[in-house]
Order: structure tokens, then sequence, then C-alpha cells
């Protein structure tokens, strides 16, 4: 027996906002949440500029002090998206007022890279003292990227299976895949899910500016133009997304109020290349054409949205574009397609859940969140990108793609809840 997917609890930490709406606001206002760095001194870096998390208070989330001064902020970003996801979805597992047994409460949180500003910190500790003594005893708890999955279990009690997928920028859309089939096949009866990351380190910007993959804009507001003939790179994202996905009957029993429904999965390999994705598009259409057919999908009927990975790099996007056409043919014309890491930068092991996110907006608001800054269309990149502004379109079906280093490609189908 197959159960139903649906998805009870949404929450999010990002450069465009601290909760959903405000996320959502700023997607369909063209808000971009691309700033100068301030975080740490910039000078001599070759990249000035990112999509940073700001006025974030872990308090309010309730990690008291020496939580927050033990975790990495990729664990506190995703401790605070976990914490709105679950108080949305009203899901206990211990108290008077419990309805999930815990064992069946699971966590798929990762993170593309994990505590990469305390490995930054304790390993300059360690060049200056060889004998190690400074290095904290905290170190391998904070940095290992299953971290947050773990501290996420503990707050809530779940007691199910936790798992951290680690697929680079695919990372949290791998995660609700499999949360979704782990559900989907009884495993689960709920399951929260997504991905959480801190990468805007100066050892992030220089890595990743070294490797040729970060645009060197210094123009934060003109520096993340996905599908335009004038794109140099993506920029750095931080921030967390979470959802909460559960079996549909589970969810009825208890009245849970319900957000949208994941309807498909698709996950494929390149088996190509460590950084660069396949150039023929041919292995990521195929992780878009299963996750359609899982969810049904009729270019007859349906009114597709397409959450593009769209990371403003050469290569991806041109490729992406193939990918799109050899999955759905002519209908691919069709389709509303945008990039919202356009308004977010890159948020890595966060950037597919809170893509996610997005799609279940735009299907349950009926808008199409904008590509800003798209004035000059690449040639190549030839579908309709929905330059500039937002639009308001009928939608039936969404999917969001995500394509990571190491040729790990991922999608996710969503409709609207009809009972």
């Amino acid at each position: 027996m197959q159960h139903r997917v649906v998805i009870t609890g949404m929450g999010v930490i990002s450069p465009v906002g601290n909760d959903v709406r405000t996320f959502w606001d700023s997607l369909v206002r063209g808000v971009c949440g691309i700033a100068p760095i301030t975080d740490f001194p910039t000078d001599g870096l070759p990249v000035r500029i990112a999509g940073m998390v700001r006025n974030f208070n872990g308090e309010e989330y309730g990690m008291d002090k020496a939580f927050l001064r033990k975790q990495d902020k990729f664990v506190q970003y995703g401790m605070a998206a976990a914490v709105q996801a679950m108080a949305q979805s009203g899901l206990r597992t211990a108290g008077d007022d419990a309805n999930i047994d815990p064992f069946r409460l699971g966590v798929y949180v990762g993170s593309g890279v994990g505590g990469f500003e305390t490995q930054y910190r304790e390993t300059a500790k360690m060049i200056e003292d060889p004998t190690g003594r400074w290095v904290s005893p905290l170190m391998v708890p904070t940095i290992i990227s299953n971290m947050a999955a773990g501290q996420i279990a503990i707050r809530f009690g779940a007691e199910g299976p936790c798992i951290d997928v680690v697929t680079a920028c695919a990372t949290s859309t791998n995660a609700l895949g499999e949360a979704f089939r782990a559900i989907r096949h009884g495993y689960a009866d709920a399951v929260i899910a997504g991905g959480c990351e801190h990468m805007t380190t100066p050892l992030g910007i220089a890595g990743f500016a070294n490797a040729k993959a970060l645009s060197r804009a210094e123009d934060p507001n003109y520096a993340s133009l996905p599908f335009s003939a004038d794109r140099k790179g993506f920029v750095m994202g931080d921030g967390a997304a979470v959802l909460v996905l559960e079996e549909l009957e589970h969810a009825l029993a208890r009245g849970a109020e319900i957000y949208g429904e994941m309807v498909g999965y698709g996950n494929t390999c390149d088996a190509y290349h460590s950084t660069a994705p396949r150039p023929d598009g041919t292995t990521q259409s195929r992780s878009i054409a299963d996750a359609l057919r899982e969810a049904g999908y009729d270019p007859a009927k349906d009114t597709l949205y397409i959450n593009a990975h769209g990371t403003g790099t050469k290569l991806n996007d041109s490729a992406e574009t193939l990918a799109c056409k050899l999955a759905l043919g002519d209908a691919a014309y069709r389709a509303h397609v945008t990039s919202i890491k356009s308004m977010t930068g890159h948020m890595f092991g966060a950037a597919g859940a809170a893509e996610a996110i997005a799609t279940v907006m735009s299907l349950s608001e009926g808008v199409v969140t904008p590509t800003i800054n798209l004035t000059v269309p690449d040639p190549e990149c030839d579908l309709d990108y929905t330059p500039c502004e937002a639009v308001k379109a009928g939608l039936t079906l969404g999917i969001s793609n995500s394509f990571g280093f190491g040729g790990h490609n991922a999608c996710v189908a969503f409709r609207r809840y009809r009972a």
C-alpha cells in the first residue's frame, strides 16, 4: 500500500526573511537578499557579497545561551526552521496532548558541509599552537553535518529514523524525497525534513572563488543572474528550511491543517564530473521525468511550475534548460519557470527545501515568483523564466530541481491538497 504524503508544517531562515510569510512576500516582491558581507573583514578576498541571514536571534526559538555557544550556526538555523515547522504542524510526542508515536516521527535534515565556521576557527587554533591544547573538545560534535538532525530529534523527541543526507546542493531535496518515500511506504507517520547551511566564511569564499564558481560582481543587487547572458557564477547564501511531511490519514485524524501534497520524487546521478553538470542534460532530465511520472503529470491538463536549480553559472543554467526540454518536450515552453536564487543566493544544502517551500506557496497562492534582473536572457536559455516581475497563474503541479556537485540530481513534485 502506498500512503499519501501531505505537508503540515513549514519553517525557513533565509536572506530574505526568517519566517515563511516574510520569505514568501519578499520573493513575490522581488526583494534581493544579497548584500556586502559584514560578519568578517573582506579586505583582500576576491568576493565581498553574499546572501546572509539577518536579525537572527536563536533565543526566540527556545535555544538557550549554552546551546548557542556550543552549536555552529548551521545547527542554529536548522533548529529555528524546525521549531517553526513543528509549531505550525502541531505534532507532539509527549505530554497529555501527544498525537504521534515518537518511534513513528523521523528527522531527515541534512547539510552539504556542516560546521564550516567552527572548522575554520578551530583549525586556526591548531595552526597557531600545534599541540592542539586550545582546540575545543566540542569541535567534532559541532562540525559533523548530522548534528542538526540529531539536535532536532532531541528537541522534539523524535525516536524514529534520523538521517543526515549529504549530497551537496541537492542535500535537502534528497532529504525531502527520502522522507517522502519513508512515509509513502509505511516506515514513518511523519518526518521533519529539510536542510541547513552556513557557508559564508573566509575559507568558503576563498574555496569557491578559486574554483571559479562564484560571481565576482561588486553590485549585490546585480550579482546573482540565473539564465542571464551576463551571468558569471553563483552567490553564496546561508539559512535553513524545514517541512513537516505527514501521512494523510494521520494528519486528518488529528485535524491538522494541510498546506499541500507531495506527489513525486526523482533521483539520479550524472556519473560525469565532480563539479560540472552533464552538459547534455540527459541524467538531470531523468530525475525530472521520474518525479513527473510519479506525480501523474498530464501535459494536456496540468499547468506546470518549475522552481529551477538556476544557480547563475554558465554550465548549470544551460544544462538545466536542456534537461527540462528533454523531460517535457514542447510542454517545456508552456511551463512557468523561476529561480529564487536570483534573490536568496545559493543556500547550498538548504536551497532545495527553501525552494520546495516556495513551490508549495506558489501552488497555494497561484503566483509565480520572478527571476529578478533577467533583462538580458541567454539565447540558449529560452524557456519562460518569469523575468523581473511575479505573475499570477492557475498552477496545478509544481516541481523543484536541485543539481549538486558530485553529479547528484533530485527533483520533488507537489500539488495543492485535494481530499
